[in-house]
């Protein structure tokens, strides 16, 4: 008796809870394992002696519940809960890793000076979630990337992932559509994933999110949209201006999907801002964090958005229950108006621009074309399969990351690297580039032997 057939066997019910609860079950005691496929619903259907609609029904409530995904032609399939891929380094490695996506720790401002201005009174229950000197500067900091035609509040979060997890879950439900950048930020993929939300891809090219893409996803039913403007990770693209407008007029038939633009490089960006929120677009957040510039564990990111999101968002912070610390939001707001911060942040800015088109360089003289985009990291085309590059980098001390783990559904990701270079200097980028191109030579060959 083949797998498929045992599997059908033992699945059983006449409602759909009945024949969600058995798959369940299979599920928990492992005759089902992750990545196996149900049956069809129509085997189903048959098998148990019921109505498609019934079967329809049960796949449905395990999508919901997370148990399984929905994979069109590829059918209904048990979901993976292995860990998802995450930013930063990779623990129990000896090898020099070049995928963190980290900021450099000499370039975060040092928080002594800023500590020591903190003093004043205690902040009770009941008392504004966003601190009222933080909302009169984020207000100015905000307001010039959006249409002054809008109309706007400012929310607090820890962090920018933060804020989009608790836009998403308080505009949509399980197994609702959002469309996502392709290849994608892994925060923004796995609160997606984790949320039972369903990711609809759409492509990114030099100048960003795509028109076709955004038109074939909104065509697609999604209720939210979450776009990078500029320093797009993984690829560094930045909207252009007649991109921006051309999405905007794509949305603008859609005034009531959420569009959500994380501009998480802000402060640090070389890249002018330009918006897909147009004036008259009724559910939107532009979100921004201080991570990239002020350090990861500085989890604060401030929202602007229309005021029934606004609403919505600071409902679910209210004090005492995920309240954002007014410690933190001073300390923050203490390094983001000394001159001597911000000077340091421009200084950062010009660093990493440098380094990665430094780098670039090096690359285009040993035959490697790389196109330098805005942020911390280099997207990398390469001319031979990606894993087989990323194994012979390991030979010789180097992890990289494949662009595998940003893609949704590219099978181009397979030659895609995704390096954090500018933490290098000058000998260990030269000794990197060699490698690299070392490594491009003999997976190509590899991959010759093999076809021949």
């Amino acid at each position: 008796m083949t797998r498929s057939v045992r599997v059908q066997v033992r699945i059983s019910g006449g409602t759909a809870s009945q024949i969600a609860e058995s798959v369940r079950e299979r599920v928990e005691q492992g005759d089902l394992r992750a990545g196996e496929a149900l049956p069809s619903v129509r085997a189903l259907a048959e098998q148990l002696g019921v109505n498609r609609n019934t079967v329809n029904a049960a796949y449905r409530q395990l999508t919901q519940a997370g148990v399984v995904v929905t994979r069109g032609r590829g059918g209904t399939r048990v979901a993976d809960r292995a860990p998802v891929a995450q930013e930063g380094f990779a623990a129990g490695t000896v090898l020099r890793d070049i995928g963190t996506g980290n900021p450099d720790p000499e370039r975060i401002p040092d928080i002594a000076d800023a500590l020591t201005s903190l003093a004043g009174r205690p902040v009770l229950y009941g008392e504004p979630v966003i601190d009222p000197d933080l909302e009169l500067w984020a207000h100015e900091w905000l307001g010039e990337a959006i249409d002054p035609a809008l109309d706007r509040e400012l929310t607090i979060t820890s962090g920018a992932a933060d804020a989009v997890d608790r836009l998403l879950s308080q505009a949509l439900t399980r197994d609702d559509a959002v469309a996502l950048e392709d290849p994608c930020f892994l925060a923004s993929l796995n609160t997606v994933r984790l949320g039972g939300y369903r990711p609809v891809p759409v492509p990114v090219d030099a100048e960003g999110m795509t028109v076709a893409g955004l038109d074939a996803a909104l065509d697609a039913g999604v209720r939210a949209v979450v776009c990078t403007p500029r320093a797009q990770n993984p690829t560094g693209a930045s909207l252009s201006a007649a991109r921006a407008a051309a999405l905007r007029a794509v949305l603008a038939d859609h005034p009531y999907v959420l569009v959500i633009e994380d501009d998480h490089f802000s402060m640090l960006s070389t890249r002018p801002y330009h918006s897909l929120i147009g004036p008259g677009h009724r559910r939107w957040a532009l979100v921004r964090s201080v991570s990239k510039f002020l350090g990861p564990d500085m989890c604060l990111a401030v929202t602007a958005s229309d005021p029934e999101t606004a609403d919505r968002l600071a409902q679910r912070l209210s004090p005492g229950t995920t309240w954002v610390s007014h410690l933190l939001q001073r300390l923050a707001l203490a390094q983001l108006t000394d001159v001597r911060v911000t000077a340091q942040i421009s200084g950062a800015a010009a660093h990493y621009a440098a380094r990665n088109a430094a780098f670039a360089g090096r690359l285009a003289a040993r035959g490697i074309d790389c196109r330098v985009g805005d942020g911390l990291n280099l997207w990398l085309t390469l001319p031979a399969p990606a894993r087989d590059v990323t194994e012979q980098l390991m030979r010789r001390g180097w992890l990289a990351r494949t662009g595998a783990e940003f893609q949704l559904a590219d099978d181009d990701a397979a030659r895609h690297l995704r390096l954090t270079v500018h933490d290098l200097d000058d000998t260990a980028a030269d000794q990197l580039a060699d490698d690299l191109a070392a490594a491009v030579h003999a997976a190509r060959v590899g991959a010759e032997s093999k076809v021949g």
